[in-house]
Parts: C-alpha cells; structure tokens; sequence
C-alpha cells in the first residue's frame, strides 16, 4: 500500500508539472518556432539561415539535447509580408505550441509580431535580421521589448561605421537609396543622424518599394545630385536593379549597403558588377577558420566552403537560445529562460560576444566593413 501510495504522489506530480508547464515542453522535447521567407525574392535569406539551424539542432539532438530535451524545429513562410509574419507568430504560439521563437525576418514585420503577438503573450524571441530601433526600445518604455533578445548589431551601428569611413575619404556628397519600409527608413533615420555628426546630410533621396524592383524614379532623384557615394539600405534584388540602373545613367559613384542585403545572393545576382561594392558586416568573416565560432558554424555546412553570412548568424541566433536554455537547467519555464538569457553578460562564444542584462537586450555591437573584390570574394 505505501508503495502504491508514493507511485500515486509521483504519478500526481508529474502530472502537476506537466499541467502547468508553459506550452512546447514535454518530459523529451522543446518546441520552437521561426518564421522567415522561404518563398519569393527574399527566399534564399531564410533557408541559409532554416538549414544551418536545423543542423545544428541535428548536433545538440545526438548529443543528447538540452538537459535531456531534443530540439524541435517548426517554421512557417511569411514571404517577407508583415501580415503573414503576424499571423505566423500566431500560429506558432497558438496552434503549434513553440515554447519559444528564433531568427525572425525583417524591421517591420518583426516589430508588428512583437508589439501585438509575442510580446503580449510573453513568449521570448531570441534573434532578427533586424537592427531597427523600433525592436530596441528601453524596455520601460514598451514592455513588449522585455521579450526580444537581440543577436546581431544595430543599423545605428552599421550606418555610423559607413558614414565614417566615407568622411574618411573626403566624401561629402552622400545620398541614400532605401527601401520603403521598417528596415529602410530606420537605415536613413541611421544615416542621416551619423551625417549629423560630420555636419552633413544626404544629398538626395530615392525610395524603392518593397518586394518591387522599380528603382527608376529613385534613380533619376539620386542622379540629379550626381553624388560622390550612396548608401543603399536595401535588398539583394532592388540593390541590384539599382546598382545596374545608376551605371545605365551614366553614374559611378562608391556604393555601400547595410548586412541585411546579403552578400552571397547580391554576388550571385550581380555577378562581375557586384565588384566594388562595400558592405557592413555584423557577424565575422565566415571563411575564416581561425576564429573559433566560426569554426564551429564551418563542421554544420553539408558542403565544405559553402558558408554565408546568413548562415553564421542564424547558428549565433541558436547558439544563444542554446545557451539560455542550458542555463536554465530542466524546470523550464519562458521566465526562468528569460532570467537565464539576461544572466549571458558578456559571454564569449570564441571571437563573437553576447551582453545581455534585466535591462538590456543590445546582444552585439560587432560591425565589420568588407568589399566585393574580383570574381566576386568578399575581402576585408
């Protein structure tokens, strides 16, 4: 009968806790849940960064999981259309039960999913292809920004390196091509107030929709300006429509663009006319063994030297949910890994750090500025 009766109080507290655990957890497995574009022009961004994931996730899994979990994957298309993101974001939380989010897409979107889904659900996002301000709010000042753990730099941060190294030069005349959206107008909010600072502002202006690669009347505003750089703050596609539309005009002024552009898919839509072009970087070169983190990244590709930028911050965007995790220990709940991922100050993952703290989501600051030299090598 006392045996009976202790297997009855087990039985009964393993029910409790599995009752009132948070969604996406059972006594094997966490669910976890992305959405990012693996359809459309954006489509190539979201499986380098869905694939070296999965990879990773395969790796921990074999090793035994977290704390005795395996790691389980469900993401869902958004095309890169804030609506979709959102509905997403509902899906994901309501329908298929992620216990946490990772490695959303995008400036609008995101902070559309944060401020009506995520964050009022209280459920953690850890990384974005993102470095809008409107993500990056004090979280006294919008609660919902308790819920967002940043990985990657900010375009404050990507655009103030740009505009420096440009004065540098002795440029003055600088325009800005952006896209009409989160992301694009954030990077000319970042541009122009780093202009500021040299007492400058942009010369011209030129807007491109988004998901459009109508460039042509951005194109004829910026060419009136005939300007002596442009800071692109735009996507591979549009990037690329522009850049051959400027050339058409007759203008070759020093072209620079933000991370979120990619620099493989802009190579590989620009082919030799990508040569030239600079770009900030916010995570380290990923062809360099050297760097232990990189190495890491390096032993996921299926395909030896087939590595990507995208795909080195997808696997520092897991890396860190991985290390809240493991730090939280087995009662996981979503507050007990939120405190676990503000306990990450500065946290060394060999040659990329992470800074988190109850009052700061920043992640990284880490900025590199590279250019696209001959047969279409990135060089630094």
């Amino acid at each position: 009968m006392k045996k009976l009766q202790r297997w009855l109080a087990v039985a009964l507290l393993s029910w409790t806790t599995l009752a009132s655990a948070d969604p996406g957890i059972s006594d094997n497995a966490i669910t976890l849940g992305m959405s990012a574009p693996f359809s459309g022009p954006n489509a190539a961004y979201g499986e380098d960064m869905r694939q070296t994931i999965q990879s990773y996730f395969e790796q921990i899994n074999k090793a035994g999981g977290i704390n005795g979990r395996k790691l389980q994957l469900v993401t869902l298309d958004d095309g890169y259309e804030t609506e979709r993101t959102v509905a997403n974001s509902k899906a994901l939380i309501k329908d298929k039960n992620a216990f946490a989010l990772l490695s959303f897409y995008g400036s609008s979107p995101t902070t559309e999913a944060m401020n009506t889904v995520f964050g009022p659900a209280h459920v953690p996002l850890i990384g974005t292809i993102s470095g809008a301000g409107t993500l990056r709010e004090p979280i006294n000042n919008n609660p919902n920004s308790r819920y967002m753990f940043h990985v990657r730099a900010s375009y404050a941060d990507e655009t103030d390196a740009i505009v420096s190294q440009m004065v540098s030069l002795g440029l003055k005349n600088i325009a800005v091509f952006y896209q009409n959206d989160g992301f694009g107008k954030a990077g000319l909010e970042g541009v122009t107030e780093a202009l500021k600072k040299h007492k400058l502002a942009p010369s011209a202006v030129g807007t491109v929709e988004r998901n459009s690669l109508d460039v042509n009347a951005a194109v004829a505003a910026i060419s009136k300006a005939n300007p002596q750089a442009v800071v692109m703050v735009t996507l591979y596609k549009p990037t690329a429509a522009f850049v051959r539309a400027m050339k058409r005009a007759g203008q070759n002024p020093m072209l620079m663009t933000l991370s979120p552009v990619g620099t493989e898919q802009l190579v590989q839509e620009l082919g030799a006319e990508a040569r030239g072009i600079g770009i900030s970087q916010v995570v380290p070169y990923p062809w360099n063994d050297i760097v232990p983190v990189v190495r890491d990244y390096q032993r996921l590709s299926s395909k030896p030297g087939n590595y990507s930028y995208y795909g080195l911050e997808g696997y520092l965007m897991a890396r860190t949910l991985v290390e809240g995790l493991r730090r939280t220990g087995r009662d996981l709940s979503r507050d007990k890994l939120i405190t676990a991922l503000e306990s990450m100050n500065n946290v060394d993952f060999g040659g990329y750090r992470i800074n988190y703290s109850p009052t700061s989501r920043t992640g990284s600051r880490f900025v590199e500025l590279t250019v696209i030299g001959a047969g279409g090598k990135v060089l630094r």
